[in-house]
């Protein structure tokens, strides 16, 4: 394994820690694998040792860089992908449609394991985000209602505005009214009041 991968060393998260099992570190924000829930604390947590050896069962490898010879299994062949794009613009761009080109017809399809007495079957994804009649006469519904409501917004808008207008024109006519009467009735009183006068003064 060294050799062949040029003397790497296979580190973990906590490569400092130079142990084959595991440890109790005291752990503090910036390390990983742990959130401080407050300013300055810190939590002792467990943590396992960068060290290879046979008490690992799985190990996550990534090759980083390929040497002269190929890896049995691994670099020798290609292995192409189980399932092909789902979305509609994903296709487009895998076969470089343009928008007027039928998505549907360059769906990838799996085939499925054959039966004994029937014919080969296939699985293709539903392809979402497909622009159909349906959607398009959905978008224009939703359009139109939003116009509607626009339009009637408009309109209650301007009643409104209508019989705001004649309230304050009926407001201001009562209010002048109300003026006039009180004149009117403070010029009888001033009148009364004068000829009331002169009559105290003769007797």
């Amino acid at each position: 394994m060294i050799p062949e991968y040029g003397m790497y060393f296979i580190v973990s998260k906590f490569s400092m820690v130079f142990y084959t099992g595991r440890v109790r570190l005291l752990l503090s924000k910036g390390h990983s694998c742990y959130r401080p829930r407050r300013d300055g604390e810190r939590k002792r947590k467990s943590v396992r040792g960068c060290i290879v050896d046979s008490n690992l069962s799985v190990l996550s490898l990534v090759v980083v860089r390929k040497g002269e010879q190929e890896i049995p299994g691994l670099t020798d062949k290609s292995i192409p992908r189980r399932l092909g794009p789902k979305r509609a613009s994903k296709i487009r761009k895998l076969f470089n449609l343009t928008n007027k080109d039928d998505v549907r017809h360059y769906v990838i399809k799996r085939p499925l394991p054959l039966k004994e007495g029937k014919k080969q079957q296939f699985k293709s994804p539903k392809i979402q985000r497909l622009i159909t009649p349906l959607t398009l006469q959905r978008k224009r519904h939703l359009l139109a209602l939003k116009k509607k409501r626009c339009l009637k917004r408009k309109e209650q808008a301007a009643d409104y505005a209508k019989l705001l207008a004649q309230r304050q024109k009926e407001a201001k006519v009562r209010k002048q009214e109300e003026i006039k009467r009180r004149r009117s009735a403070s010029m009888r009183d001033s009148k009364s009041s004068a000829q009331s006068g002169p009559t105290a003064a003769k007797k």
